[in-house]
Order: structure tokens, then sequence, then C-alpha cells
């Protein structure tokens, strides 16, 4: 079993669900977060579910407490919790623009700021935000997400540079469109179409986002930070 302990949110599905899955069969202790309680569909003892809610602070305080108790101090933290709420801006209420941004950008702020403490104390730690290609590129009825994770870009970057002397990296990972239930959603007309604008011709998978944050957990990687790396097939090139 490794020492190191993984934080992760947003892992009740989807990607977060594969990063956390794969980092616990690596043997690392996982801890994976969720707003509601939830259950993992895999049964490992260092694989462990719990709510948490970013967007409120209280919430982080009580998680905080539990890991204390629990002598449980992550040295990977991975931001991955995020919402949609997909409207054209001119439609766009207060609500979906303030709800967002509350958790997709403010609760890595919340989230962030409350487990640093002890990488600074031990002056080692490895950050991954989970970003998007929308962030990159923009997309049309997403003005409040790609907001929120462009967002992501400048506060990874900033983050890097202040925490970089304390053995702490800070990278963002973009991912394009992958298999999961925010795209089941696509008929096929527009899962073809939207293939046909990928130069790699295909979806990704949740293990393609999975196996680079696993390289940016790693030793591997302790000479790369405060970058954005995007997973997606060439969707979109700087």
């Amino acid at each position: 079993m490794k020492d190191e302990v993984v934080f992760i949110s947003g892992a009740s599905r989807g990607i977060g669900t594969a990063i956390a899955e794969n980092f616990a069969e690596l043997g690392y202790t996982v801890i994976g977060t969720s707003r509601s309680e939830f259950e993992f569909k895999i049964k490992l003892d260092n694989l462990i579910p719990l709510a948490l809610d970013i967007s409120n602070r209280d919430s982080i305080n009580n998680c905080v407490e539990y890991l204390k108790d629990k002598n449980l101090k992550p040295s990977i933290l991975v931001n991955n919790a995020g919402i949609t709420s997909d409207q054209l801006f001119l439609r766009m209420k207060d609500e979906e623009w303030d709800n967002v941004i509350a958790t997709n950008l403010t609760g890595t702020f919340n989230l962030t700021r409350a487990l640093i403490k002890n990488m600074i104390k031990s002056k080692y730690g490895r950050i991954i935000n989970i970003s998007s290609v929308s962030g990159l590129m923009g997309n049309p009825g997403q003005v409040n997400y790609s907001s929120a994770k462009a967002g992501l870009s400048g506060f990874t970057k900033s983050l890097a540079k202040e925490v970089g002397s304390r053995g702490i990296t800070v990278n963002s990972v973009a991912p394009g469109f992958i298999e999961t239930d925010m795209t089941s959603y696509l008929d096929d007309d527009s899962k073809n179409k939207l293939v046909s604008e990928i130069p790699l011709k295909r979806l990704g998978s949740v293990n393609d986002i999975s196996d680079l944050v696993i390289f940016l957990a790693s030793k591997d990687a302790s000479y790369i930070t405060g970058q954005t790396i995007s997973v997606d097939g060439g969707l979109f090139m700087y």
C-alpha cells in the first residue's frame, strides 16, 4: 500500500470515478467525494466515499475535521467536481451563472485552500484541476461553464508560482468530449458531426484523462507545473 493519500472531488461518476478507482487500484488511499451520499461500484478498503458540498465552506470545514480524526493528510488533490447549466447568454438566469461559478471555480478555491496547508507543511504536494476544452476555445450556450473553466487556468498558473518553492506542483487537465453521462444525451447525428471535427475521429475515454492525472501526480512529473494540458483528440490546438 502506498503512503500517499489522494483526495478527489466529484468522484461519484464519469471521469472522477475512473480517477478514484485507478488510483485505488495502484495502492493509494483515496477519498472520493460527491455532493450527496454514494458508493463506488468496486469495493476496496483504500477507496473511501464521502459526501461533500465544495460550494459550502461549512461542509468543507466538517470534512477537514473528519480527515484530522482519521489521520488522513492528502498530498494529492484532484479538483474534478463540476456542474453544467447550459443556456444561451441572453436567456441565462442569475442562478445558472451563480451555481456554475460557485461549484466549478469557487469550489476549487474552497477545497484547495483547506487542503493545501498540510502540503505546505510537508513541502510536497500535487494539485490537479480538471478544466475543459470549453474553457480554452469557448462553446455556445456555455458562457458560465467556459468562464469558470477558463478561470481555472489562471488559478492554476498563479498558484503554481506561489507554491512551487514548497515542492508543490499545480496543473490543469482540459478534457475534450469524453464518453460519459455528460455526452450521452447526444443523438447519433450530433455525435457523428462532433467526431468529424476531432482529428483522431473518436470521443475520448475516462481512462484517457485518468492516465494523465496519475502521471501528473507522480514523481515522474516533478518538473511540470503551471500547465493546462488538453486531452481532446486534437479538437483544439494552440
